[in-house]
């Protein structure tokens, strides 16, 4: 862990925003301070049994989806609910039970946007719930396999073959489904190697997972191919997918537009800059986190989280 980072803070990101951020719904704040190693596995689950599901309408038939792991979405039809992203596996009746309350259609599929655990966790429930499991090739290939996220000294199994992907693509997927044209996106890597985007282009509701964290740093993983630049290109090209009243739904935190958007680009490349600028001058990565570079931007964007351990990815990564 680099000196001088605030892990504490971090796994508080966003709570101020109205929504448990994502290591927050991971249930690792105790993790952070415990001493001995601890069950992150089992905090996490725990959580997922613990927390309720929001639900908020956001067209006649897709709802946004809002508990312990990352956002989730549903839309409802009499081709089959689709429903984005699945949480963790604890919380799987929690899903079922909110899906039940908007549409008694039946299962179609559950598309995961990445393969973070908080994202994917859940599909083993939703899949014998009657979900065929969409997700792009290197979400598959991630998932399995035993996978470490070495910055918060996590370990995570590979994943029983119920939960994987059944139908995987490299670029694109195109589906019409309940009077609606829903496009599956991948980006080139950027908060991993595995995201992708889903448009539903006649409701106008865009879900960009953890490409988007409204109003809070980001948690860019890069150690599955993540990095502040892919991150700012893949933003970048979401914004040019919304309209003035576009629903864009972010992984984590509240439900954003293309205003939300286009603020959280502009922190990204500002942050980004400096970082950049302070590295190249010389600078260790300690010395740019002492400087500091984030501290007009704290007040609206450290919200729970901390600015040195999202400096100390950029710096690695830029």
């Amino acid at each position: 862990m680099t000196a001088g980072l605030n892990r504490r803070n971090f796994l508080h990101l966003g709570a101020a925003a109205g929504t448990a951020a994502l290591f927050q719904r991971w249930g690792l704040a105790q993790a952070a301070q415990a001493a001995a190693p601890t069950d992150r596995m089992g905090q996490m689950r725990a959580a997922g049994t613990s927390t309720p599901i929001k639900t908020t309408k956001l067209y006649d038939n897709i709802w946004l989806l809002q508990g312990a792991g990352g956002n989730m979405a549903v839309q409802t039809g009499k081709d089959g609910i689709i429903l984005i992203d699945s949480s963790f596996s604890t919380a799987v009746p929690h899903i079922k039970e909110a899906i039940a309350a908007v549409s008694n259609d039946a299962p179609h599929a559950l598309i995961n946007t990445h393969w973070h655990i908080d994202h994917v966790d859940g599909n083993e429930g939703m899949h014998a719930a009657g979900y065929k499991v969409i997700a792009h090739d290197k979400t598959k290939t991630r998932m399995s396999v035993p996978a470490e996220m070495k910055l918060f000294h996590m370990n995570i199994p590979a994943y029983p073959v119920g939960a994987l992907p059944s139908t995987t693509f490299a670029d694109t997927m195109k589906h019409n489904h309940n009077g609606d044209t829903v496009e599956f996106v991948h980006y080139d890597p950027a908060h991993t190697d595995t995201d992708i985007y889903i448009h539903f282009q006649n409701s106008d509701v865009l879900h960009l997972g953890d490409i988007f964290f409204n109003k809070s740093y980001p948690f860019i993983d890069e150690g599955s191919g993540g990095s502040i630049g892919g991150t700012i290109n893949a933003a970048q090209k979401s914004l040019g997918l919304a309209g003035d009243k576009t629903k864009i739904i972010p992984g984590h935190g509240p439900l954003g537009d293309k205003a939300d958007m286009k603020a959280y680009i502009d922190m990204l490349s500002t942050v980004r800059d400096k970082v950049a600028t302070l590295k190249k001058s010389g600078a260790s990565e300690q010395e740019v986190i002492a400087k500091k570079p984030t501290a007009d931007l704290d007040a609206a964007w450290a919200k729970g989280g901390s600015p040195d351990m999202f400096i100390g990815i950029v710096y690695r990564t830029v």
